[in-house]
């Protein structure tokens, strides 16, 4: 019992390997040899043979997983695009909204010997200074005094060719002295007060021979609200203005201008040598100023700023009853163009600043200067 088999060792794992040399050594050629491993055969995981006994090791963790595919940058761009069209839409109903609130005039009525249309497209923007429906709370805030009546500080011409030239910012001084459609000649302002926005569109239109397309007023409080709501805007005096009349007392140099401060700004003349011609130019700064800023994008992606923009601004807006959405745009587009380096801003040409009329003291075109410039808006 104490010996092992013949050719058997004590060494269970030396003797079994002896048997085995010997028995592979008793057969015939090639029998019981495995063939040499193909290189290029790979065996699937689980018919591949681990353990110590064969002296390999085992694969690395996920060594037989498939990589991840990286997230490329679609998901970002759908996002972002996603986030866009939100915010268009967004601001196009609040346009809309806004749109619904602005109130509208029969302004450009048709009558017999009215000027023929023409190319491009022409608005008259008037800012109105009419004191109704302020309190004296708002007549002293806005240094407005006690006039009564309607009037009128701004008429300008805004023009932009068909032909996708510069467009054009033509005023025309409200104390210009021009022939009044069943009032005979007057300044120009006093059509307004006459017959409100249809008499002056009309009277625009034969003093000047162009057919008006768009119509856009702004009321007298109007004005501040907007530069309020915007944060006010940047103004440049070419030197210091004290105007007792405007309750003005401002430093020379570019400065930023709250609501009331600008507005006697836009409509002093006392002070000014050049009295309703100097009031003009500073007309077409403010609008420049105004337009750029409330077209600004830390106007238009700041809700706390365009909502009170939108408001203040359809409170003072009077349009055409047949200007749309788009026409309102195109203004807005425009405006923002004139004001630009590629926009023509100028002044009725005038022959007599300060022309003695029966009316008073008034400015008198040079008409035939005056009628080259408004055929050349085409």
């Amino acid at each position: 019992m104490g010996e092992w088999p013949e050719g058997w060792a004590r060494d269970t794992r030396g003797g079994r390997r002896e048997a085995g040399d010997r028995a592979r050594a008793a057969a015939p050629s090639g029998a019981g040899q495995r063939p040499p491993a193909d290189p290029t055969q790979v065996l699937p995981p689980s018919t591949r043979e681990y353990g110590p006994q064969r002296g390999a090791h085992p694969p690395p963790p996920f060594a037989n997983r498939r990589p991840r595919r990286r997230r490329g940058g679609g998901g970002v761009l759908r996002r972002v695009v996603t986030v866009l069209l939100v915010l268009v839409l967004l601001l196009l109903v609040l346009f809309l909204y806004f749109y619904s609130r602005i109130d509208k005039v029969d302004a450009l009525q048709d009558y017999e010997g009215r000027p023929a249309d023409r190319p491009g497209q022409t608005w008259l923007l008037v800012g109105s200074d009419s004191r109704e429906g302020l309190s004296e709370e708002e007549r002293q805030r806005l240094r407005a005094g006690r006039a009564e009546g309607r009037r009128t500080d701004t008429i300008i011409l805004l023009h932009k060719p068909s032909g996708g030239g510069p467009a054009t910012m033509v005023s025309l001084p409200r104390d210009s002295y021009v022939p009044i459609p069943g009032r005979g000649r007057n300044k120009l302002n006093a059509a307004y007060a006459f017959g409100g926005a249809p008499l002056l569109a009309r009277t625009v239109e034969q003093v000047t021979g162009i057919r008006l397309d768009h119509y856009t007023e702004i009321g007298f409080g109007g004005f501040v609200g907007v530069v309020d709501a915007i944060g006010g805007v940047e103004l440049c005096p070419k030197r210091a203005i004290q105007d007792r009349r405007a309750r003005l007392d401002v430093e020379a140099g570019c400065q930023e201008m709250e609501g009331p401060t600008a507005l006697g700004y836009v409509r002093a003349r006392y002070f000014d040598p050049k009295g309703d011609l100097g009031r003009v130019e500073r007309q077409q700064e403010f609008l420049g100023a105004i337009i750029d800023k409330s077209t600004s994008p830390g106007v238009l992606l700041n809700p706390f700023r365009l909502v009170p923009l939108g408001n203040a601004t359809t409170d003072a807006l009077t349009i055409d009853e047949e200007d749309g959405p788009v026409d309102l745009v195109r203004f807005a587009l425009v405006m923002r163009a004139v004001s630009g380096k590629e926009g023509v801003r100028t002044t009725v040409p005038v022959a007599d600043p300060n022309f003695s009329s029966p009316v008073g003291s008034a400015v008198r075109w040079d008409r035939d200067e005056a009628l080259r410039l408004f055929r050349s808006l085409d």
